[in-house]
């Protein structure tokens, strides 16, 4: 698959480079999620995670996101490397939820216990998810949850026919 990896240019990271297992670091960009016309989430604090073939996926502080955005939705995951994945209906402006459309890990493996206390949001079921003052592109598929800018190249996984990767 990684013959066909997009060249990284000047500024950018390739997907193909960052590591499995993932990497955990602290985000350079403030981080805002929108739904319903509403800042759900505004954050300078938040987390990014970085796993090969994947954009990174944003954790945002509990802290920083909106009192009563986030009520417990059914079902949970498991991440081979982080551990039990809780996930939250998120409620934006005007009444809108978007059901299971975050998640997090309560109590994280190591070396990933920093997430706690953090969520992370799909931003294909939200309004708008920006870094800075650039809006992302969701990462392709239903599952996972990655953030695309334009200093990110891929492929990507989560599209059609990626699921061997």
């Amino acid at each position: 698959m990684t013959s066909r990896r997009v060249p990284p240019a000047p500024g950018q990271e390739s997907v193909w480079d960052y590591p499995r297992p993932p990497r955990l670091e602290r985000a350079t960009r403030r981080v805002r999620v929108i739904l319903g016309g509403e800042v759900i989430a505004d954050s300078a604090r938040a987390f990014r995670v970085l796993e090969t073939s994947h954009p990174p996926v944003y954790y945002v502080p509990r802290e920083d996101v909106r009192p009563g955005a986030l009520t417990r939705a059914p079902g949970a995951s498991h991440c081979e490397y982080k551990g039990r994945a809780t996930y939250w209906t998120v409620r934006g402006g005007s009444g809108l939820e978007a059901p299971a459309a975050a998640w997090s890990y309560e109590h994280p493996d190591a070396p990933y216990e920093a997430l706690a206390g953090h969520v992370a949001f799909y931003p294909a079921r939200m309004d708008a998810c920006l870094l800075d003052d650039e809006q992302v592109t969701p990462q392709p598929g239903d599952f996972y949850g990655g953030w695309i800018t334009r200093d990110i190249v891929g492929p990507f996984k989560g599209g059609p026919g990626t699921n061997g990767w």
